[in-house]
C-alpha cells in the first residue's frame, strides 16, 4: 500500500513538473523537489490528505497585523505583539498573520532582501515560533519579485550562478501592449550587469524585480523557504501576488496554466506534509478569475474574498445591499476542502479591480467621492494600451463608515459594527486588520512622512498609550475593540458558522443583507440578518420561515424571538443573528 501511494503521489508530480518544465528531466526535477520540500530528517505522510471540511471550524478567524504595529521603545515589538495576542485574542482570535516579517528595503516588507531571517528590528525566528505555539501563524511567501538590494539580485548583476538566471528580463521592443499592470510606472527597469545591460521586469517597483519561475532553480529555491518557514511553526503559506507569477511575453502575463500548475505542485506536496499545511492565494483581480485559484480542489485551500469589500464599502454608503445580495447570491459555496477567507479592511487599500463587472461605473464614482470626501485617497493602475483607472481606495476602515453618500453622520460605530458583523456570517473564515480592531482613523502624518497613500491604513501604535486607551471604556479602541470580540466569541460557537456549513441568501429587504446558515449536521439554523441603513427596519418572522415550535433567540442580543408573532425590528445598523440553539 504504501508502495502504491508513493506511486501515486511521485506520478502526480512527475504530471506537474511536465507540465511546468516540459524541457526539463521530470525525474531529476523531481528528486530535487523532493529533496527541496522533504529533506533528510523530515518525513512525508503516506497518504495524502483528502479534501474535507476538518481542517477548520467555526472556531477559526485570523487577525492580520504588522510585526511592528505596537511599538515602545524599549521592547522588541514582535514581544509586544505576542503580549497583545496573549492577553486581548487568546481564545477569541484562533490564528494571526504577521505581514512580512523579514530585512526588506520597500513596501512595508514586500520587497524583501531574505527570506531566511526575521527582520531584526522586529525580533528573531524564537519571537516567531513562541506566537506560532499559541495560533495558527500565517506567514508570506512573496515570491514574484525580490528586493533590488538582496543578495540574489547583487549576484545577478554580477552575473554569478545560478542567480545569473534568477531574473526575468525582457526588451522595451517586445510586445508588451496587453500585460495587465497593478502599477503606473514603467514595466521594465534599465540595469547594467557583469553580461552587459539587461531590461529586468518590475510589476509592483522598480526595488521589486520579478523573478523567472522558468528557471526550476527559483521555484526549488522557494520550496525550501516554504519547508524553513513549516518548521518554525507556520501553518498557513499566503502566496503573495502569485497571479503574476509566471511571464510570457505577448500575453496578459497574468494567471498563466504555469501560474496554476505551480500553486498545484506546491498543494501537492502540502497534502503530504506531515504538518496541516494550508495554501492561500493573494489575487487581486476580478472574482472569477480569483475563484480560479481553487482549482478542483487542487490549488489553494482558500482564497481572499476580495469582491467583498468594496461590495460591502458600497453597501453601507448606499444605505442598501441591493448589489451585495444579487451577488452573494450568485456565489459557488466552496467546494470541499476550500474555504473563503473574508474581510473588508487589510493592510491594503480597498481593491477596485474586484469590483469590475458587479458596481456600475456610476457606483464606483459615488464611492470614491466619499472616501475622499471622509479623507481618503485613491491609488491608480496603467490599463493595456494606455491610461489610468483605480486600482485601490487607501483609507482606514473606520473612517470609511463615517458617513453615506448623503454625508458624515452620527452612525459611524453603529454602521461600522454592522460592516464587521455580516462578515463575520458568511460562509468562510473571518479576518480582522488590526488597524479596524482597533478603530483606527486615517494616518494623514503617515502618509505624508513616507509618500505612500497606503501608510493611511498602517499606523504603528504606542503601546503603552494603546493601553490606557484599552482601559477606558469610553475610548474609540475600547469600544470597537470589545464590541468586536464579543461578537467574534458568540460566532465561535455555533456550528451554523463552520466555513464549510450550508449557506442561502436571503431576500426580504434591499435594506437587510440576509444569509440563511445550517450545521453540518443540520441540527442549528442561523438567520444572519444585517441592516445596512440607517432606518429602522420591521419585517415578519413568516418572512424568514421560522418553525413554530422551536426556541428561536437573537444570538447578539439575547433577546427571544416569536415565530408566531407579528414583527421583527431593526434599529439603524443592527444585526440579528436568529437562531434554533440559543
Amino acid at each position: 500500500m504504501t508502495r502504491d501511494n508513493n506511486h501515486t503521489f511521485s506520478l502526480k508530480l512527475a504530471a506537474l513538473i511536465g507540465e511546468i518544465y516540459p524541457e526539463v528531466d521530470a525525474n531529476i526535477l523531481a528528486s530535487q523537489v523532493i529533496d527541496a520540500f522533504f529533506p533528510e530528517g523530515t518525513h512525508r505522510r503516506k497518504r495524502g490528505r483528502v479534501p474535507g471540511n476538518g481542517q477548520w471550524s467555526e472556531r477559526d478567524s485570523l487577525l492580520i497585523t504588522y510585526g511592528n504595529s505596537f511599538v515602545d521603545g524599549q521592547h522588541k515589538p514582535l514581544d509586544l505583539l505576542y503580549d497583545f495576542l496573549h492577553r486581548h485574542l487568546n481564545g477569541v482570535i484562533a490564528g494571526v498573520h504577521i505581514l512580512p516579517f523579514f530585512p526588506y528595503t520597500s513596501d512595508d516588507g514586500f520587497s524583501v532582501t531574505d527570506y531566511y531571517a526575521v527582520n531584526p528590528v522586529l525580533g528573531d525566528w524564537a519571537d516567531i515560533s513562541r506566537i506560532a505555539a499559541e495560533f495558527n501563524l500565517m506567514s508570506d511567501l512573496v515570491l514574484n519579485h525580490v528586493s533590488s538590494q538582496s543578495n540574489w539580485f547583487n549576484a545577478y548583476l554580477q552575473g554569478h550562478e545560478p542567480y545569473d538566471r534568477f531574473f526575468f528580463e525582457a526588451n522595451p521592443t517586445d510586445d508588451l501592449g496587453s500585460v495587465v499592470r497593478p502599477r503606473t510606472h514603467p514595466l521594465l527597469r534599465d540595469v547594467d550587469t557583469a553580461n552587459g545591460p539587461r531590461h529586468v521586469w518590475c510589476t509592483f517597483s522598480h526595488d521589486q524585480v520579478d523573478l523567472n519561475f522558468a528557471n526550476p532553480e527559483v521555484l526549488l529555491e522557494f520550496l525550501r523557504v516554504m519547508r524553513m518557514h513549516v518548521e518554525k511553526g507556520v501553518r498557513i503559506i499566503r502566496l503573495d501576488a502569485v497571479a503574476f507569477l509566471w511571464k510570457e511575453v505577448g500575453t496578459s502575463c497574468i494567471h498563466l496554466p504555469q501560474t496554476h500548475a505551480i500553486v498545484r505542485l506546491m498543494r501537492l506536496l502540502a497534502d503530504y506534509a506531515i504538518e496541516p499545511v494550508i495554501l492561500l492565494t493573494e489575487t487581486n483581480v476580478p472574482n472569477a478569475e480569483n475563484l480560479s485559484y481553487f482549482g478542483n480542489r487542487n490549488e489553494a485551500h482558500s482564497v481572499y474574498n476580495f469582491s467583498l469589500p468594496p461590495l460591502v464599502l458600497h453597501a453601507m454608503m448606499a444605505g442598501t445591499a441591493r448589489v451585495l445580495n444579487r451577488w452573494q447570491g450568485t456565489m459557488p459555496p466552496a467546494q470541499m476542502g476550500c474555504a473563503y477567507l473574508n474581510f473588508t479592511a487589510s493592510h491594503d487599500g480597498i481593491g477596485m479591480r474586484p469590483a469590475e463587472g458587479l458596481l456600475e461605473a456610476e457606483e464606483q464614482a459615488r464611492v470614491i467621492e466619499k472616501v475622499r470626501d471622509f479623507g481618503g485617497r485613491v491609488s491608480m493602475r496603467a490599463l493595456p494600451g494606455g491610461g489610468e483607472a483605480p486600482y485601490e481606495l487607501n483609507i482606514t476602515w473606520y473612517d470609511a463608515m463615517k458617513g453615506t453618500f448623503a454625508g458624515k453622520d452620527q452612525w459611524q460605530f453603529d454602521r461600522f459594527m454592522a460592516s464587521q458583523t455580516l462578515i463575520m456570517a458568511l460562509e468562510g473564515i473571518p479576518a480582522l486588520y488590526i488597524q479596524a480592531l482597533l478603530g483606527a482613523s486615517n494616518d494623514i502624518e503617515g502618509v505624508e512622512k513616507s509618500g505612500q497613500n497606503r501608510a493611511i491604513n498602517r499606523h504603528r501604535w504606542d503601546y503603552e498609550d494603546l493601553n490606557a486607551r484599552l482601559d477606558d471604556p469610553e475610548s474609540t479602541q475600547s469600544r470597537v475593540m470589545n464590541e468586536l470580540l464579543r461578537r467574534m466569541s458568540v460566532r465561535r460557537r455555533q456550528k451554523a458558522f463552520h466555513p464549510n456549513a450550508t449557506q442561502f441568501t436571503l431576500q426580504i429587504d434591499e435594506r437587510l443583507f440576509g444569509l440563511w446558515r445550517q450545521s453540518l449536521e443540520r441540527d442549528q439554523s442561523i438567520f444572519a440578518l444585517h441592516n445596512v441603513s440607517d432606518d429602522a427596519l420591521v419585517i415578519a418572522p413568516q418572512a424568514i420561515n421560522l418553525i413554530d415550535g422551536a426556541n428561536w433567540v437573537d444570538l447578539l442580543s439575547g433577546e427571544k424571538i416569536d415565530p408566531t408573532g407579528t414583527e421583527i425590528r431593526f434599529a439603524p445598523y443592527q444585526c440579528r443573528w436568529i437562531s434554533n440553539r440559543g
